[in-house]
């Protein structure tokens, strides 16, 4: 809104200050700070609110230490990480950019799934919640919009080779949200490969084998990818939200390598340098980064050992999506098992968990386990780490892993 208004305001007055509202690197501060501030003001706010209405985390005897103490925590926390990333973004960002659209969209689509997951937990006393094919019907049914918008919106583009004006300073062309280059906009369903020299990969590609005169059913192909990658991702995160602070910040890591590599694609200098793949209007998810940024950090503040909230499936389902959008939308979901290696392990350790005690019961009669407990972080929990040590060692495996695939833009 704000931008809008210092647009205006700079086509027909001189207001002094306008400007700044033209840089990312401006409204991207004030977001982070604005969201900050929101999690962790309103923030308990919210959580007494929660309190008094007797809305607290229901919790199954796992038989893991500290487990009962956890036992009428506010749950529902997700709505704080919510609030404070959609009032920043609505205020700084470009609300007519394609990307900030799509991503408003899976905020409220995922956020509205999880919200109801927990209400039917908390009000409905089920401990199962959201019934699990109705989960998998709104993560599909969110797939299928962003996989049909990146595919056929006009503005979802690539440029090859774009070169940038030469009346522009260096300073104006990183910091601006404006559009430069004078190549021409192709829409493409090209991604990015990493650690491969010439690292473009084409989905088109899957079906024009077949007949070259395919590429435009390429859509066949991608939207499904789409579906599963944003199913796999919000699964991944909705099963890692398990012990305090983990998913939050986890979250966190992998959302500022994300905005890093949204900063670079999305502009012309950076791109150039770096030899990525540039997406014109990418940067402006800066804005909505930076934004969520602030709003994990900030629920940290309450989140952490001993928790006073929980985010629930409301926070962890929203984020998952989020992750997976945003990873699309710069072209780096192929970069996704290793920025999200924490999700991934704690996805597979449940499949590996669940499978390999249904093969031994088959087989021998009795359901044997590969972990003491699954998801992974209870396997440690189970063998006497304490949760707070637990975290912070996932932290630093997720600093690794987000560091590895920052530096697969000039690993090649």
């Amino acid at each position: 809104m704000l931008y809008h208004l210092f647009k205006y305001l700079d086509q027909v007055y001189d207001f002094p200050g306008q400007e700044l509202y033209q840089y990312l690197s401006f409204r991207s501060a004030v977001a982070v700070m604005l969201s900050l501030l929101i999690s962790t003001i309103y923030g308990k706010k919210i959580i007494n609110y929660l309190r008094r209405q007797q809305i607290g985390e229901s919790i199954r005897d796992l038989g893991l230490e500290g487990q009962e103490e956890k036992a009428g925590t506010p749950t529902m926390g997700g709505i704080i990480i919510i609030l404070a990333t959609l009032v920043p973004v609505l205020l700084l960002a470009n609300l007519t950019n394609i990307y900030v659209i799509l991503l408003v969209v899976t905020t409220l689509w995922m956020g509205v799934i999880g919200f109801l997951d927990d209400y039917i937990k908390t009000f409905k006393k089920s401990k199962e919640g959201l019934k699990g094919r109705f989960k998998v019907v709104g993560q599909v049914g969110l797939g299928l919009i962003v996989g049909t918008t990146l595919f056929f919106h006009p503005e979802i583009t690539i440029k090859e080779n774009p070169v940038a004006p030469q009346n522009r300073s260096a300073v104006e062309l990183v910091s601006s949200s404006e559009e430069v280059g004078v190549a021409q906009e192709e829409r493409s369903t090209k991604t990015t490969i990493p650690f491969f020299k010439n690292n473009e990969f084409d989905y088109a590609s899957l079906i024009t084998w077949i007949n070259p005169n395919w590429a435009s059913h390429a859509w066949l192909v991608f939207i499904p990818i789409v579906i599963f990658i944003v199913t796999a991702v919000s699964n991944g995160a909705n099963l890692t939200d398990g012990i305090d602070g983990l998913a939050a910040g986890s979250s966190a890591i992998i959302i500022l390598a994300l905005g890093l590599f949204a900063w670079v694609s999305g502009n012309i200098i950076f791109s150039d340098y770096l030899n990525v793949m540039y997406i014109p209007r990418s940067g402006e998810m800066t804005v909505f980064i930076s934004s969520l940024a602030g709003a994990l950090v900030g629920f940290l503040w309450y989140n952490t050992y001993p928790a006073q909230v929980f985010m629930g499936d409301t926070g962890s389902l929203t984020i998952g999506g989020i992750i997976a959008v945003l990873a699309l939308a710069v072209r780096k979901e192929l970069l996704i098992p290793i920025l999200c290696g924490i999700f991934l392990i704690e996805n597979l350790s449940v499949v590996m968990q669940v499978g390999w005690f249904k093969y031994t019961k088959r087989k021998y009669g009795e359901g044997r386990r590969i972990f003491r407990m699954s998801p992974l972080h209870h396997h440690f929990q189970k063998a006497g780490f304490h949760e707070s040590k637990i975290v912070v060692r996932f932290w630093i495996i997720g600093i690794f892993l987000a560091i590895v695939s920052v530096v697969t833009l000039k690993l090649r």
